[in-house]
């Protein structure tokens, strides 16, 4: 099949190009294998060189065989097996791109791979040649399968057979070796002398059979004549043995001497090694005990300080020093091993005596000291009634020359530690500070109530006379609170001017102020004589301090999941443990702080609502500035803010329940409702005390609850008065809070602001619909029927000559609004305009003037109703609409 096709595919395609097929394989692609073609290896026949190409010839329609493409042997990058085993079929060729093929029969890809390999090796530079992978190697040798394969011959029109260019290609790379001059020689020199050998073979066997006879013979004559020299030969070998086995004696001695010597320098050296370990340890033993001794050694001196403490000043630095050496030798560092020498053993039993005996002396000391600075804080003279908080400094300036070993009680002696702690917050400075700072607010309470009633003798009788003001009017009404919405100003208590509100905030401010440095003070102190910034008792590096005095943001403020993981944030929650630490010590020292503080803001709210609100901003800016806001100070007003704020939002609540709960004036005017017309003196004072303070969207978010309340309220409140017209009601109070929102200018408020406006215009316009009416009414019933009957499809021009609508029935109409009687009642509207509006708001002219507008609207739909159905007729009302000018002009000026 193979030779079918190729001997066609020369026939018809590469005999024209003068080209000659070496090689074919029947391919097809590996995902298509319908669709088959072939791969051929072509050489071309012109001179002087060579070219080897592949190409791919696929049939085309009706059986037409054509060349597709062609790549020359440089293009071929690699030619892919892919299996080294020869039953694959499948083999890929990378030329400008991969090409995947699977070869019909085996013996073709076999010898199409190979021919492909001779060629490329054959006419390719060695830089060039393609790679060949997974092929196996007996295709890729000169003895490839297309020398075996390549026996056609074609036969000559001659008759004779030839040899085809496959054998020549085969016969070309046979071995060949040419003869040497000495050879050839030779072989001319016998052939010369063998004339007969063609003609008589057997005489010329003959003659080759004598001459290698004779060559024979002499050879074994040349071997006997040299066996005297072959003896002589053996005979020094024999000699040259025997003097070698003596070497080797020899050497062998010497190797014995050697190792002997090797054993014993081995011995030596592990004599050596031996000693240098035994030094060794002997010099790591004398360094432990060196240590050991070194550690557990205390000087005399500190023993005698330790047992014969002097705390005065001037055995103080001894006793210190004698601590801390005490404390260094038994937190030492010792091998557990050493620790079994009874010699240790009795040195520690030492080092607990002499600690035990100078805990006790330390803790007598100071716990002496601390009674006697307790004791001491009660005798001072407090009878100064200036607004100030003693400090503390030379207490904490005494105790500090014993902070050394009060850091050495918590180290040594916890439990001692502890009871003095216990002992200066519960029984010690606790009580000098309850003691000041109950007298530090009665002096800020009296300084209020001096300042208010000019003496302290007017507090008790204000007080007094407060409670006998509210005593009879319970017969009546009970006063209400000051400054509430829905309440009218009369029914109020007594409140506090702006000078004594502006006079609070300041003495308020003072107290802060004041307990700051204090507070600060002492828990700075704190910190540093009680270690608080140390979590584990000191010693074994298990220290962990903090700078005094300042604290990382704790782990209170994180949310409960972060807090409560465990290894999460060590850190943080080391900083929360310190703090709780410095707060519970700080709440015990200053344990009426927060309830005197309290006590002091709740007096004065009592007598006045508003002080909450200054209260509230002013806290807020002392909680906001702390430089430490895990302090206890910080913590304390973080605490009042609270209920300062529950106290602020219970206020506003009032405020906003008064609005609902509020009662309209039964005089005969209704004019403002009580909230509108208290919430412009809430607002602004509102605004003083909030203004650009952190504290703003509090009172905006309460401003919009009060404003939309009072929207809300003023319809169903103008619908109960039984004289004002509702209409009024609503315009009027609407005014008044446009006007009132304009002023404050609050950004919140301006959506409100703008409804009150629109409901202030539709109150007014419902108003002057009413009230005002149509003072021409015949007339304007008169024009009703015309514009029905024109809508009913009767012309202008003809609404005349019907008989209800004639001209002589409009001037009768006409003639019943003289100009005289037109005035009178204007007259009579504006009394009745009058008498419903109040005087605070002045609203009466702007309604005038609505009122005139109304009237000249009205006035001029009838002149243009005139003008379009009697058009001609000369008919016209009786006044103009300057008279209508002239007639509210004067109406107004003569009231």
């Amino acid at each position: 099949m193979a030779a079918g096709i190729k001997y066609i595919f020369q026939k018809d395609i590469f005999d024209a190009l003068d080209e000659r097929i070496i090689s074919v394989c029947n391919v097809s692609k590996l995902l298509k294998k319908k669709k088959t073609s072939y791969l051929c290896i072509v050489q071309t026949c012109k001179s002087p060189s060579i070219l080897v190409s592949v190409c791919q010839i696929k049939q085309h329609d009706k059986g037409v065989y054509k060349k597709k493409r062609s790549w020359s042997l440089e293009e071929v990058k690699c030619v892919d097996g892919r299996n080294d085993t020869p039953d694959t079929h499948e083999f890929d060729i990378i030329l400008d791109k991969p090409y995947r093929w699977f070869a019909t029969n085996l013996h073709e890809r076999q010898n199409f791979i190979s021919v492909l390999w001779k060629q490329i090796h054959k006419h390719c530079p060695v830089t060039q040649r393609a790679e060949f992978r997974n092929v196996p190697k007996g295709w890729l040798s000169e003895n490839s399968p297309e020398k075996q394969a390549a026996s056609g011959k074609y036969a000559h029109r001659d008759g004779h057979e030839s040899i085809n260019d496959d054998d020549l290609d085969g016969l070309e790379n046979e071995d060949f070796h040419a003869l040497t001059e000495k050879e050839e020689v030779n072989l001319n020199k016998l052939i010369s002398g063998c004339d007969y050998a063609i003609s008589n073979a057997e005489l010329f066997m003959e003659d080759l059979s004598h001459n290698l006879l004779e060559l024979d013979g002499a050879n074994i004559q040349s071997v006997l004549a040299s066996e005297k020299q072959v003896q002589q030969l053996m005979e020094r070998i024999e000699e040259a043995i025997n003097e070698a086995e003596k070497v080797e004696q020899r050497l062998d001695s010497y190797d014995q001497i050697l190792c002997h010597v090797r054993d014993t320098m081995e011995k030596m050296g592990e004599k050596n090694q031996m000693i240098e370990i035994a030094n060794g340890n002997n010099v790591r033993l004398l360094q432990e005990l060196e240590k050991v001794v070194s550690q557990l050694d205390l000087p005399h001196s500190h023993q005698l300080a330790l047992t014969d403490t002097d705390l005065t000043p001037k055995g103080l630095p001894a006793a210190i020093a004698a601590g801390k050496a005490l404390q260094m030798a038994m937190n030492s560092d010792i091998e557990p091993a050493l620790l079994r020498l009874t010699a240790v053993q009795d040195q520690r039993k030492r080092f607990e005596k002499w600690k035990a005996k100078f805990s006790q002396t330390i803790s007598r000391h100071l716990n002496n000291l601390f009674i006697h600075l307790g004791n001491l804080g009660d005798s001072q003279d407090s009878c100064s009634n200036e607004i100030i908080l003693p400090k503390h400094h030379h207490v904490h300036k005494e105790l500090s020359a014993l902070m050394e070993l009060m850091h050495w009680m918590k180290a040594m002696d916890r439990k001692a530690y502890d009871a003095l702690i216990k002992l200066y917050t519960t029984s010690s400075l606790n009580k000098v500070y309850d003691r000041e700072i109950r007298i530090f607010f009665e002096n800020a309470k009296l300084a209020l109530a001096t300042k208010r009633f000019n003496s302290r003798e007017d507090v008790n009788n204000s007080l007094m006379s407060n409670k006998l003001k509210l005593g009879p009017q319970t017969s009546k009404q009970a006063a209400q609170p000051y400054g509430i919405l829905g309440v009218t100003k009369e029914l109020w208590a007594p409140g506090a001017d702006p000078s004594e509100r502006q006079r609070f905030d300041s003495i308020l401010e003072k107290v802060l102020a004041e307990l700051e440095p204090v507070a600060l003070s002492e828990q700075h102190f704190c910190i540093a004589f009680f270690q608080l910034d140390v979590i584990s008792p000191t010693g074994k590096n298990t220290q962990t301090t903090l700078e005094a005095g300042t604290f990382t943001e704790s782990s209170a403020n994180l949310p409960k999941d972060d807090r409560e993981k465990p290894g999460q944030n060590p850190q943080r929650r080391l900083d929360r443990q310190i703090n709780e630490e410095v707060r519970k010590m700080m709440g015990e020292l200053f344990n009426n702080l927060e309830s005197e503080l309290n006590n002091f803001i709740l007096s004065f709210e009592k007598l006045d609502s508003y002080y909450s609100l200054y209260v509230l901003v002013r806290l807020t800016q002392h909680v906001m500035s702390a430089q430490d806001a895990q302090s206890f100070l910080s913590m304390t007003f973080a605490s009042v803010l609270v209920h300062v704020k529950r106290s602020f939002d219970k206020f506003m609540q009032v405020q906003l329940q008064s609005i609902d709960e509020a009662k309209v004036p039964k005089r005969s005017k209704c004019g403002l409702l009580p909230y509108v017309e208290n919430f412009e003196e809430f607002a602004g004072t509102a605004e003083s005390i909030f203004k650009k303070t952190e504290r703003r969207n509090d009172l905006d978010k309460w401003y919009l609850k009060l404003v939309e309340a009072i929207f809300e309220r003023i319809p169903t409140h103008a619908v109960e008065h039984p004289k004002t017209p509702h209409q009024v009601i609503k315009m009027e109070n609407y005014h008044r809070m446009h006007s009132t929102l304009s002023q404050l200018k609050v950004q919140v408020l301006e959506g409100l602001r703008k409804e009150a406006k629109t409901r202030y215009n539709d109150a007014q316009k419902a108003y002057v619909t009413k009230y005002f009416g149509r003072p021409l009414e015949k007339l304007n019933q008169f024009f009703e029927g015309v514009q029905v009957r024109v809508q009913q499809g009767v012309k202008d021009t003809e609404i005349s000559y019907q008989m209800a609508y004639s001209k002589q029935e409009l001037r009768k109409v006409i003639s019943l609004y003289p100009a005289r009687e037109v005035k009178k009642g204007l007259e009579q509207l504006y009394r009745k305009v009058e008498k419903h509006l109040c005087e605070e708001e002045n609203l009466l002219q702007v309604v005038w003037r609505a009122m005139q507008q109304e009237f000249i609207t009205q006035y001029n739909s009838l002149e243009q109703w005139i003008q379009r159905c009697y058009a001609g007729s000369m008919i016209t009302l009786e006044f103009t609409i300057n008279d209508i000018l002239d007639f509210f002009s004067e109406i107004a000026q003569s009231h």
